[in-house]
């Protein structure tokens, strides 16, 4: 067989004979990179069903209140007069008034949460409930206590008196200090001047460069992405009452007990007849090549668990112009999944595919 006669079979086969075509792989091309003939399967008949999704941006709800973030803010400048009158008590001052306010500090710092929790506990000896405090939690007695010295080192954090110093040689080597940026590099006298005279628009393009624009959430709201490939699969199965555990949302000791499904962690979706596993399906979205190749291990080990289970089938809903990556992503998802791999275009098609089809309308 010729790899043209593959790409022929799986594009305009039936489902049973697409899978056969992909198991025969390793028996019709003896002696050859099977690895390029599974990437060349993958990069003619999947990678056009591709489409991108990095035009989305995933908003937490956390971050969807600006109104809130900037009643904080309005707070540290006052109080610190617009950030020029910078002292332990003032800082204090602020985060006892509007403890939402720690996150205007802290980003002026340029640590995240946990960042600045560690450099407190360090520091000062004190345990500050970050997260909590820049929600609007209320301010334990022990916290209060803590708060002049805390004010003192984010004080001194920024003016560079304070906080873990960058060696030399690692300045040599390239690294620079999270307040080498344009708003501290020149300490509390920087900051201050921005906060009065505004943020040059050519600094906040450069922060958008070197910062990654949107990666904070992108990072924070990835499983909303995830989320919406596998909703719309949940969706597609419920609506042709096919029997699943979506196991997000059931308890992992009860997917084992009852359908005998042991790997951790559980596929996102597990497909039944009411008392056996009847396929594996698992939800990738993947925005670069990198992501993509990390993410088709996991379908090597689901592949072990279906075989386990006695042979039962996997399945992939895949979403993102990383699995545009052949090679080592999507040829190898595709080999371990027997081509069963569908993406937002081809979703529908999953009601084609053993086991879906057959299981179609007996769900309660």
């Amino acid at each position: 067989m010729e790899v043209s006669e593959l790409v022929n079979v799986v594009e305009n086969g039936s489902w049973a004979e697409r899978v056969a075509a992909v198991r025969s792989v390793p028996a019709e091309f003896p002696g050859r990179e099977l690895t390029s003939v599974y990437a060349e399967l993958a990069r003619q008949c999947y990678v056009p069903n591709l489409a991108p999704h990095f035009h989305i941006v995933p908003w937490p709800e956390r971050f969807l209140d600006r109104d809130a973030f900037l009643e904080a803010y309005q707070v540290a400048a006052t109080v610190t007069e617009d950030f020029s009158s910078i002292s332990g008590d003032r800082i204090a001052a602020a985060i006892q008034q509007d403890p939402r306010s720690l996150r205007v500090f802290r980003l002026i710092i340029g640590y995240t949460p946990k960042e600045l929790a560690e450099v407190v506990r360090a520091f000062v000896d004190a345990s500050l409930p970050v997260d909590s405090l820049e929600d609007g939690g209320a301010l334990s007695t022990k916290v209060e206590e803590a708060l002049p010295a805390v004010g003192h080192l984010i004080s001194q954090i920024v003016s560079g008196d304070a906080g873990y110093d960058v060696s030399d040689e690692l300045r040599e080597r390239g690294f620079l200090s999270k307040t080498d940026k344009p708003d501290t590099d020149g300490g509390w006298g920087q900051v201050s001047e921005f906060a009065r005279e505004g943020v040059p628009y050519p600094e906040l393009l450069y922060q958008r460069w070197y910062g990654g624009a949107f990666r904070q959430l992108q990072d924070a709201g990835g499983k909303l992405k995830g989320d919406l490939l596998e909703d719309a699969t949940e969706v597609l199965l419920k609506d042709h009452r096919v029997p699943f555990v979506r196991t997000g949302r059931a308890p992992t000791a009860s997917i084992a007990n009852d359908l005998g499904v042991t790997v951790q962690p559980a596929p996102d979706f597990i497909i039944h007849d009411g008392q056996t596993a009847r396929g594996l399906l698992e939800c990738k979205s993947a925005g670069d090549g990198g992501t993509a190749r990390d993410k088709a291990g996991r379908f090597a080990g689901l592949r072990r668990e279906a075989a386990r289970l006695g042979g039962i089938p996997v399945l992939a809903v895949l979403e993102g112009l990383g699995w545009r990556r052949v090679n080592d992503a999507l040829g190898p998802v595709v080999r371990d999944c027997d081509g069963r791999v569908f993406t937002p275009e081809t979703l529908t098609q999953l009601l084609d595919v053993d086991p879906v089809r057959d299981l179609m309308g007996i769900a309660d």
